[in-house]
């Protein structure tokens, strides 16, 4: 069976009404940037487009080159804006900063990821279609070291109660103060699950007041 890093990376493990504070290790990402509303915008679904070819490209490669299969994992975002109150009491989409990614395990080298692109810029060419964010797409590891996560179930449009508790509750109470980027894990499929059913981690990296 296909190795699932979901169950045994701690950093994919979160429960609903729980706060956690964990170190989370360096992973390696396939990422892409972009702004505005995820909802609406040309430019978020032609990223995720991207990113999910790609990955199956490196499973596939991996497989055959050196006999490891690894589910391909699921989508993650970082988020920010200029008013970070963009994502609690206002939630104005329209100001969102965004970096999607998909984890990739750590065997997948530089000269693998430029080999599975440009397989699957062939295959679009072959079928004539394109993607404008496939060579936008790159490799990078993501170091977020000591981070509070907790699990939410529903609607991505309910998590501003919860982060308003993360941001100004549990944090500065517990002596931290939030440092990098926030960010989401998506472990459910929206186009498959109900929204008041879709899982998602919420992560803020933190660092601890002197």
């Amino acid at each position: 069976m296909a190795i699932d890093p979901k169950k045994t990376i701690d950093a994919y493990r979160a429960k609903a009404g729980e706060f956690r504070v964990l170190d989370v290790p360096p992973m390696q990402y396939l990422m892409i940037d972009g702004a505005g509303d995820p909802n609406s915008s040309p430019a978020y679904a032609d990223a995720v487009a991207a990113l999910f070819p790609i990955a199956y490209t490196l499973k596939f490669a991996s497989r055959e080159q050196l006999g490891i299969d690894t589910v391909v994992m699921p989508l993650e975002g970082l988020w920010h804006a200029p008013d970070m109150e963009s994502f609690t009491s206002r939630r104005d989409k329209s100001a969102w900063l965004w970096t999607l990614m998909i984890l990739v395990p750590d065997h997948v080298t530089p000269a693998m990821f430029a080999s599975a692109v440009d397989t699957v810029e062939a295959k679009l060419t072959a079928k004539k279609k394109s993607s404008s964010s496939l060579r936008s797409v790159r490799l990078e590891t993501l170091a977020e070291g000591l981070c509070v996560q907790t699990l939410h179930v529903g609607s991505y449009d309910d998590e501003a109660p919860v982060l308003e508790r993360l941001h100004h509750g549990f944090i500065p109470e517990s002596g931290l103060r939030m440092t990098g980027l926030h960010h989401e894990v998506y472990l459910s499929d929206v186009r498959r699950v109900d929204a008041s059913k879709l899982r998602t981690i919420l992560r803020q990296p933190v660092e601890r007041v002197v």
